[in-house]
């Protein structure tokens, strides 16, 4: 059974750090994981279990600008907003026509389920770059509990369908249900309900660690949510979104979840 206090770290990678060369950096990101790695390294003899979700993709993906064409044969520029009546009016294509009923499914179902709208984003955390690795120092602080703990890191990766996007840890933005691993992380999740204490951090306050809460609300009920602590130090907003974060925070902790530093996080 894991321990009482666990904590869940998301895209803690170098793509979303605000570091030379990083493709989707975040502002305060490096920073951010700087402190989570501090925090891990003071308090971690107190959490009995760490799991990380991390984003890896392939090159083709539904949103990555190789996919797409408009009438002209001309990619997207980055964050490009893709919308149904994109698709329906053929403002945008599938460069690959056997694609373009998926294609279309894909964005009418993202506004059916309520879901982020499809952004053309640059090629970010691809398999086996450096992009797609842990950021430095706390990668370090996360071998160093290992070490002292005899305990493994729960490492959950996702985002390898490249026919949805995966701004949650626990599931895809649109299941496909051929891929169990877009379905609900039945695993992750019962583990997560088990924990007496949820400490939560990542990337970014506005979409994968927002995106990930909002799923434990959804799938795990108010009681999961009163049991969350979020560290407000260890995550930003993407740039430009950042009422986005301000109202993820103020809906969730309306609901019963709780905010610290984790310079003043005390763990008995």
């Amino acid at each position: 059974m894991p321990p009482a206090t666990q904590l869940l770290i998301v895209k803690p990678q170098n793509d979303f750090c605000d570091l030379h060369c990083a493709a989707l950096p975040v502002p305060g990101a490096n920073a951010d994981l700087q402190r989570l790695a501090a925090f891990v390294d003071r308090c971690g003899d107190r959490i009995g279990h760490m799991q990380v979700m991390l984003e890896f993709r392939h090159p083709l993906n539904i949103s990555h600008a190789c996919w797409w064409q408009d009438a002209t044969g001309q990619p997207p520029a980055p964050f490009t907003v893709i919308t149904r009546d994109d698709v329906l009016h053929k403002r945008w294509y599938a460069r690959d026509p056997a694609l373009q009923v998926l294609a279309l499914a894909y964005v009418c179902a993202l506004e059916q389920r309520g879901r982020y709208p499809l952004i053309v984003r640059p090629e970010h955390c691809l398999i086996g770059s450096w992009g797609g690795s842990i950021q430095l120092d706390l990668q370090g602080a996360l071998n160093r509990w290992c070490h002292r703990t005899l305990r493994s890191v729960s490492y959950a990766p996702v985002g390898l369908n490249p026919y949805t996007e995966h701004y949650s840890a626990l599931q895809a933005e649109v299941p496909d249900l051929a891929d169990a691993n877009t379905m609900p992380n039945d695993s992750l999740l019962t583990s997560l309900a088990k924990a007496e204490h949820l400490i939560v951090a990542g990337e970014s306050l506005s979409h994968g660690l927002a995106a990930t809460v909002y799923d434990i609300a959804a799938l795990l009920g108010p009681s999961a949510v009163r049991k969350i602590t979020l560290l407000t130090d260890c995550t930003s907003p993407m740039a430009g979104f950042e009422e986005m974060g301000k109202r993820f925070l103020a809906d969730l902790v309306s609901r019963g979840m709780r905010v610290a530093k984790s310079t003043e996080l005390q763990l008995v």
